[in-house]
């Protein structure tokens, strides 16, 4: 047998892509190696090596002696050139010697054939060199691997035994679970220090922050399992014994700071908190259940490393895409930070709308993927960012489908929701390059100018209209609607809040900068118009495709009391796109209140009542409210009851308006008639979509069945190519009167368009 200080041929396999990880712990380890063919990392040294890089190699999955290198186009060569080797040198007489095989673009393709050829080949030389005819293998084990690589044979003996990838503190796998060797890869790939912060928000089982305990402490990651070569006679046991004592007593104290791990499913965070006991870095992370969307943090350069969901093994592609697409508003949020996402998910830098600064090719397993890489600016002891504070504490929250509604508070109801952030968080301002690039968010040198615009031209509008409402006891109006063209917003204001809404247009800020730059403009609004940045909200918007229409967005259930022709209702800010009180109607509203005493009301499409309401302070001897949504029926109520106008003469049904008017035909029992339909509507609830220009005309026809004669019917709809086919409608007179409807402080004249149609 080889003695312990004969210095062999080692390598150190891993998978492909690690090997000049591998090769930088070798030389941590005061080991000279050099990079081979793909996932092989060359070395020289004795046993007392092969036990330290056992011990130590924390990205290679096993240590290897190469016992032979040679050319081997055919069996002979393969067999004949094996014997020669001089066997007894490496196994004992009573070796167990397994072979395993592999061939990769080789004339000889038949693994199990070579690996037969190479056992009785091993099997003549030991009989050989042991003179004797019996072998019994049955003591330590000697695992030999033939590897063909375009006709030249690689012969191997395994030191490792079991992959170095099990530690032996996982007691339990989840689903696509990640490989410790790829999950400490990914964190010494990173810029992470023990002194920052870390967070996974995709934790699993918790691997990647176990792992990066156990960097961060200095934890020799074999320290809890044995080797195959520690069974073998040979093997140095007291030097094996000195590098265990030595690792355990170089175990650093526990890290300054815990890292953080969340998951939304609370089952893998249990496996996750044993997996971590196991590994003796309880103290050094922990586990919360949460959704990524709601990670936060106020750490200074911390780093993020990640290993999503692929949209292969967990979830369908589609749901993966959604939730990539929201990345870049978590990321924005940690403008100091570092970003590091393992996936094979293809389109990953298009949904996160910008380049990663580096990447690499990895192998999960069988999965081929890539390591994107984001970095942060470099860590600055004098960052103006606030210092460490306690863990993050989030939170998930499930918002129920909303009321079938189209319409939209701020004019354009055509448009939807994709996203809502009322800016109730305590934060600072967006991040304009305070302590360099960051890696998302980080906004453009024209932001402040921009900022500086709408600031101006807010105060210019805020100073017009204070004179001119006041006088007419407005306090509920636009103040400001795509004023400046590079700023397309819509500022509403509600006495003493600011309802932000932002269309849908082109520009050249990735997701994240246009969502720190729509955050610069919500804090501008508020400091400009001297509005606490609590009572400021903003809404994103774009334009409505095919059957979308508008979803709650938030669940706070805030209304709000405002006054408007010195009537109380209540409006919700937060929680839906429309407000609950169309602005652009302020003055229609003012003419049902006028034609309303003594007449009976009928409103249709009611939302939540400010017709009727201002029909029954008019009045009205009843009104009666049909809408879709229970929902918004109540909250039409509730505004009747702010204003003492609550009574059995006020009727409400929740119902689709075709089924109410076929229920209703009881003869011409309406004077006046209030009908304001969303553009289209596609309500599970009902069995037809509407359409408001293909079906608008039809409805009044079957609403003026109901309306007596010299009755009214104020028919409005937000669709600006809305053509009214006059001649289709029985009616006595029809006239448009939408520039009298329209506010005076409405930039956009066609907000909506109204006619007063006469029985």
């Amino acid at each position: 047998m080889h003695s312990q200080q004969q210095e062999l041929d080692l390598i150190a396999a891993c998978a492909f892509g690690l090997e000049a990880i591998v090769r930088r712990e070798l030389s941590g380890l005061g080991i000279d190696a050099t990079i081979g063919e793909s996932g092989r990392v060359h070395f020289r040294g004795n046993l007392e090596t092969v036990a330290k890089a056992n011990l130590w190699l924390r990205c290679a999955d096993r240590v290897l002696i190469r016992v032979a290198e040679f050319a081997a186009a055919d069996f002979d060569a393969l067999f004949e050139t094996t014997k020669a080797i001089s066997w007894g040198d490496w196994i004992p007489v009573d070796g167990e010697f397994t072979v395993t095989g592999r061939s990769v673009k080789s004339t000889l393709t038949s693994v199990p054939a070579c690996q037969r050829a190479v056992k009785r080949a091993i099997v003549d030389a030991m009989r050989r060199d042991h003179a004797t005819e019996t072998l019994p293998e049955t003591g330590a084990s000697y695992p030999v691997d033939i590897a063909l690589l375009k006709d030249t044979a690689t012969i191997t003996i395994d030191t490792t035994g079991r992959s170095l990838h099990r530690r032996g503190y996982r007691s339990a796998v989840t689903a696509a679970p990640l490989k410790e060797t790829l999950a400490a890869a990914m964190v010494m790939l990173s810029y992470w220090k023990r002194d920052r912060p870390l967070v996974d928000p995709f934790c699993g089982s918790g691997t990647i922050l176990i792992e990066a305990a156990m960097i961060g402490r200095n934890m020799a990651p074999g320290q809890s399992r044995e080797f195959r070569f520690e069974q073998w006679q040979d093997a140095p046991r007291e030097a094996i014994l000195q590098l265990r004592t030595e690792a355990l007593q170089g175990v650093l104290e526990p890290l300054p700071q815990r890292l953080l791990g969340s998951d939304t499913d609370f089952r893998v965070l249990r496996f996750a908190r044993e997996n971590a006991e196991a590994a003796g870095v309880t103290a050094d992370v922990h586990f919360e259940t949460a959704d990524v969307r709601d990670s936060r943090s106020s750490r200074r350069f911390g780093c993020l490393i990640t290993n999503p969901p692929y949209g292969m093994r967990l979830g369908r592609d589609w749901e993966i895409e959604e939730l990539y697409a929201a990345l870049p508003n978590v990321l924005r949020h940690l403008p100091t930070w570092s970003f590091y996402f393992l996936t094979s998910f293809s389109a990953f830098e298009k949904v996160l709308g910008r380049s990663a600064d580096r990447r690499r090719k990895l192998y999960n397993g069988r999965i081929e993927c890539t390591y994107y890489q984001f970095q942060g600016p470099k860590p600055v002891a004098d960052s103006p960012r606030t210092s460490a504070s306690p863990d993050t504490a989030v939170a998930s929250e499930v918002v129920p489908a909303a009321p079938e509604r189209v319409d939209d508070a701020s004019g354009d109801r055509e448009a939807q929701s994709v996203a809502s952030e009322p800016q109730l968080e305590k934060s600072p301002r967006p991040y304009v390059h305070a302590v360099g690039e960051a890696a998302f968010g980080a906004l453009a040198d024209n932001a402040q100018h921009q900022a500086d615009l709408f600031a101006t031209r807010l105060r210019k509008r805020a100073k017009h209209f204070r004179k001119m409402m006041a006088r007419r006891n407005i306090t509920c109006f636009r103040l400001y609607e795509r004023d400046v063209p590079e700023i397309p917003l819509v500022v509403d204001r509600y006495e003493n809040y600011l309802h932000l809404s932002e269309f849908e247009r082109p520009h050249d800020r990735d997701a994240a900068q246009h969502a720190a730059w729509l955050d610069l403009m919500a804090a501008t609004a508020g400091e400009a118009l001297d509005v606490p940045k609590q009572n400021v909200f903003l809404k994103r918007r774009s334009r409505q495709r095919g059957n979308t229409q508008h979803e709650k967005i938030s669940q706070t259930d805030q209304r709000i009391p405002v006054q408007e022709g010195g009537l109380t209702f209540l409006v919700n800010l937060a929680d839906y796109i429309d407000t609950g009180l169309f602005l652009d109607h302020r003055v229609t509203r003012g003419m049902v209140r006028e034609q309303s005493a003594g007449k009976h009301v009928l409103n249709l499409f009611a939302y939540t009542g400010s017709f009727t309401t201002y029909a029954a302070a008019g009045g009205a001897a009843s009104t009666t409210s049909v809408d879709l949504s229970q929902t918004y029926l109540d909250w039409a109520q509730e505004n009747l009851k702010a204003n003492g106008l609550s009574g059995p003469q006020h009727q409400f049904a929740a119902m689709d308006i075709g089924e109410f008017i076929r229920r209703h035909r009881t003869g011409e029992v309406y004077d006046l008639v209030i009908c304001d339909p969303p553009t289209f509507s596609n309500s599970k609830r009902t069995d037809e979509d509407w359409n408001v220009q293909t079906d608008a005309v039809p409805l009044l026809n079957n609403i003026l069945k109901l309306v007596r004669p010299g009755g009214v019917i104020f028919f409005s709809t937000n669709f600006r190519r809305f053509k009214f086919d006059i001649e289709s409608l029985t009616a006595t007179a029809i006239h448009e009167i939408s520039k009298q409807t329209v506010p005076d402080e409405f930039r956009n004249r066609r907000i909506h368009r109204c006619w007063r149609i006469e029985k």
